[in-house]
């Protein structure tokens, strides 16, 4: 196995890329990566996020649709639908507190519940939404760490998504991730100097 790069050695090599060779990925290399993404941090450790590993050709292909056909859904080895759901996140908060506070676990779990008895629907929602993008940048320099390359995406219908995979309506999907071998270069980076979007003071 090739030697995994680094953090930084990721986030420099990372583009996104839409074209993948054939070559396919295991049902363990997909474990391994969901399960060293789901090392993202999160407030009270809540872990709202959720994923659907997606390698079976025809329902790639109808995920393809739902994403206005975009080719990178269909070509890739595997497309990743990263959707979170608070209602059962809530349900189920005993789940996510941590042994050492064993102890606390009821006055943790009220805690939580109460905070979240103040949200609208709207803010409940995207609250968990918002954290999915942690575990997104987690996952994606991840799978680059292992030569991997992935194409995140935006651009598809929520509604189409949630019926193709039997998902209730109060989920929120954040984004999908193609992802294989890469077969094209990709664009090279292209970002704001520091002085464009940070200071030290």
């Amino acid at each position: 196995m090739e030697q995994e790069l680094t953090v930084k050695q990721s986030a420099l090599a990372r583009k996104s890329i839409r074209k993948y060779t054939d070559e396919p990925i295991s049902d363990e290399v997909i474990r391994d990566l969901i399960t060293t993404a789901g090392l993202a941090p999160s407030p009270w450790n809540l872990q709202p996020w959720r994923v659907i590993a997606v390698k079976d050709p025809e329902t790639k292909a109808k995920l393809m649709a739902a994403a206005y056909g975009q080719p990178q859904v269909g070509a890739s080895a595997v497309t990743f639908v990263i959707y979170t759901d608070m209602t059962d996140t809530i349900e189920n908060v005993e789940n996510t507190i941590h042994p050492g506070m064993k102890e606390r676990e009821a006055e943790v779990a009220q805690q939580v519940r109460d905070h979240f008895a103040n949200y609208s629907e709207a803010d409940f929602h995207w609250w968990g939404r918002a954290q999915a993008y942690t575990f997104m940048g987690f996952f994606m320099l991840q799978a680059q760490s292992q030569g991997y390359a992935t194409s995140g995406m935006l651009g598809f219908d929520p509604q189409k998504v949630k019926e193709l995979f039997g998902l209730p309506d109060h989920v929120q999907i954040p984004a999908l991730v193609a992802m294989g071998r890469p077969a094209e270069e990709g664009f090279p980076h292209h970002r704001h100097d520091f002085e464009d979007f940070a200071k030290i003071i």
